[in-house]
Parts: C-alpha cells; sequence; structure tokens
C-alpha cells in the first residue's frame, strides 16, 4: 500500500505493545501499521518485522543495563530505530544517538510524538521529540568535529532546502560540490566517533553541535 509504514515494537510489557499498536492504527496522514512485536529483538529480524520500515525499540528489556549492543546490531543492519523507553537521562540520549538511532523518546511523551516519530522515520525525515532537544542542549562534550564555515553553510542550505540542486543555485556552486561538502562533513562526523550516514542524521548532529536551532527546521 502506498504511503503505508510498517512497525516492529520490541518492548517486554504486553500493553506498551498493544497500546502502540492502538495509537499507530490512528495515525493521520501517513498510515501506519504494526506488522510484528514481542519482548526480544528476534522480532525485528524474522517474518514480518525483518522487513518492517521502523523498529520501535525498549532499551531496557529485562533488565538494568540498557540493550545498547542490541541497538547497534539494528543500527548497523541499516534498520530506522526510534527509541522509545523509560529512561530519559542526557548520557543515554546521546549514547543511542551517537549509535545512530533516528530518534530517542521517553515513555512519558506518548503518542502526540512516538507516532510522528515514527512517521518521520519511516520517510527518512527529521523529528526531534523533546527529550530529544533537552539532550542536545545540555551536550556539553567536547568530541565534535571541527566544520569549516563553507560545509557549515552548505548543510544549513540544505537541510532547509527540497534538493542539492536548490542548495547549488542559492550559494553558487554545481551539484558535486554541494555533494562533496556533505561528504566532507559526513567524513569529520565519521572520524568523530558520532556517524550520521542520512540527512535526518546529519540534522540531528546539527542541533546537537549548535549549528542550527530547532526554529530553524
Amino acid at each position: 500500500m502506498a504511503g503505508l509504514i510498517t512497525v516492529a515494537v520490541i518492548d517486554d510489557h504486553p500493553a506498551i505493545a498493544a497500546g502502540i499498536e492502538l495509537w499507530c492504527s490512528k495515525a493521520v496522514d501517513t498510515e501506519v501499521r504494526v506488522v510484528e512485536s514481542g519482548a526480544t529483538p528476534a522480532v525485528a529480524w524474522a517474518g514480518e518485522g525483518g522487513g518492517a520500515d521502523v523498529v520501535v525499540f525498549d532499551l531496557q528489556l529485562s533488565g538494568q543495563v540498557p540493550a545498547f549492543r542490541e541497538l547497534r546490531q539494528l543500527v548497523e543492519a541499516g534498520r530506522e530505530v526510534v527509541v522509545y523507553t523509560m529512561r530519559d537521562d542526557r548520557d543515554t540520549v546521546l549514547t543511542c544517538l551517537d549509535i545512530g538511532a533516528f530518534a530517542y523518546l521517553s515513555k512519558t511523551e506518548g503518542p502526540a510524538h512516538l507516532v510522528p516519530a515514527i512517521q518521520a522515520a519511516g520517510q527518512h525525515l527529521p523529528y526531534t521529540p523533546p527529550v530529544m532537544a533537552r539532550a542536545f542542549g545540555t551536550d556539553t562534550r567536547t568530541d565534535r568535529p571541527k566544520l569549516t564555515p563553507r560545509e557549515v553553510d552548505v548543510l544549513v542550505s540544505w537541510f532547509a532546502c527540497e534538493s542539492k540542486e536548490m542548495v547549488g543555485r542559492k550559494l553558487g556552486l554545481s551539484v558535486r560540490t554541494v555533494n562533496s561538502y556533505i561528504d566532507r562533513a559526513r567524513i569529520r562526523y565519521a572520524h568523530a566517533g558520532r556517524p550520521a550516514a542520512t540527512k535526518a542524521a546529519l540534522v540531528a548532529r546539527a542541533i546537537q553541535d549548535g549549528l542550527i536551532g530547532l526554529e530553524d527546521l
């Protein structure tokens, strides 16, 4: 079905999984359907869950230790992961984003943010829920890559434009040159241990590092 976003839910509380399925069934604008749910990451690797567009992932999973290893496995396999968990401390949020999670939400944020985050992940569009915004605003780490002013100009223009062709016209650059600046920025982030393989990931990095504000999006 055109416009349908499929979801696998990994959460060891059946009531939470049922709630997410209900919220998704009521999504507007873009249809969202939970196709698989369960208490372990296995649901994201087999059956309909193996091909789901988005994985909603509870970080705790029957223990007190955050499941960073399992999250990394999903990200490295190219999955779009929305972390949805009770933890809302800055370091955990930033660690998940550095691993490559698409978005991070506290369970207190509920359907008002979870469903839009799923829709954004399914369409590769940026989305910054409140708990992520707070983590970005208090991020004082020193492992930020040093981008050149031109790289910053290109990135900020790209975030605001629909295409790289528009960026090129705005800045007087060829599309090849625009791509080159974006690739350089990605390489710098990768070398800093904070990969950003997608436009949405680069937007998240730019917000974290103060290159743009939420009001600019």
